[in-house]
């Protein structure tokens, strides 16, 4: 599971995904007041993170460029006994969702970036509602809030090059064996050609609470129903991501099937960085069908924050300690983006 470091090129690879993955961890951890001293206050390591990242009034901090698009999820009826939130039995279930790629940069082209989200918001029948963000990676590089602080120093821009140093990146990874799936799959990812056929985790534990009250800890994912094809070598479009999600529901929905995958009991429920192994008991709780794009910036999703924690009954976190960090700093991106003045097309 230990791939191999070698090369500025492959540590600079690892840095371009991992920069992106830290911005959310960095920002989670010092959110949640659980690294370095008082003085490390929210507010003041979002004004950090905006010196290196770029200021962008109005947008989100992380995940600034996106989409808002709507839709339904049909349950199967086969998480039912898994779990008594709604959304796993009522047939149809309104979805607002939004796809995004990673970084404060709301102008970057679409295929710069290679980590891409999906959140969505389900509003159940019962006046119930759940709010998941999920990434294509299926790990997080780190297990804990310290190990975002030294992936945020590892990599911090060189002045020089405005890129993070590969050797400090190396040095990162090497002093973190945890990162090691996260580095396998940095190493071997190919980027697909669209929103449409991409795969997203939930990376984080949950709690499915049934109807006795038992707790069975799960993972997620959505497994797009859209085949996979590479993403061409050459893109001139930097919208590009975007145009292709309109033109592809202009024809028609798209799919995606919700797995939900079941911890064994010695499985880390608390380690968004250790996978679980492959061959764990799944459960297809249901399809989720998006069926148009709302409006790039502007659409129903805009103000939405899609703070993990925001669970209907039937759903509880786990102890995973990056839950809670990630819902603070959520509210506060939330609080200041809602805050500052709006330029044309910004997203609020």
């Amino acid at each position: 599971m230990n791939s191999p470091l070698h090369g500025p090129a492959k540590a600079l690879r690892l840095a371009g995904i991992g920069a992106v993955m830290l911005a959310l961890g960095a920002g989670f951890a010092y959110a949640a007041g659980w690294i370095g001293g008082p003085q490390l206050t929210p507010q003041r390591i979002i004004d950090t993170f905006e010196a290196q990242a770029g200021h962008y009034p109005g947008y989100r901090k992380n995940h600034a460029k996106g989409l808002c698009v709507s839709g339904y999820f049909q349950a199967s009826g086969q998480a039912a006994t898994l779990s008594t939130a709604r959304a796993f039995s009522q047939e149809r279930v309104p979805v607002i969702g939004r796809f995004a790629i990673g970084g404060a940069n709301p102008f970057v082209p679409d295929t710069a970036i290679p980590v891409r989200s999906m959140a969505i918001q389900l509003s159940t029948d019962d006046g119930q509602i759940w709010r998941t963000g999920m990434n294509n990676p299926p790990v997080l590089a780190v297990s804990n809030p310290q190990g975002f602080y030294d992936q945020v120093l590892a990599g911090a821009p060189d002045p020089a090059t405005g890129k993070p140093n590969p050797a400090k990146m190396q040095a990162f990874f090497a002093a973190h064996p945890e990162s090691a799936a996260f580095r396998q799959w940095a190493a071997s990812y190919k980027p697909s050609d669209s929103f449409a056929n991409t795969q997203y985790h939930s990376i984080n534990a949950f709690e499915l609470i049934d109807a006795s009250g038992t707790a069975h800890p799960v993972r997620w994912q959505l497994e797009p129903q859209t085949a996979f094809s590479p993403l061409p070598g050459q893109v001139d479009d930097k919208l590009f991501l975007q145009h292709d999600l309109q033109r592809r529901l202009a024809q028609g929905p798209l799919r995606w099937t919700l797995r939900l995958v079941l911890a064994n009991p010695d499985d880390a429920v608390d380690d968004p960085a250790r996978p679980w192994p492959a061959d764990r008991r799944s459960v297809e709780a249901g399809t989720l069908v998006i069926e148009q794009v709302d409006a790039p910036e502007q659409g129903a999703c805009r103000d939405l924050n899609f703070d993990p924690l925001i669970l209907p009954s039937g759903i509880k976190p786990t102890a995973d300690p990056i839950l809670a960090a990630r819902s603070a700093a959520y509210s506060e991106s939330f609080n200041r983006r809602s805050r500052e003045s709006l330029g044309e097309g910004a997203q609020k």
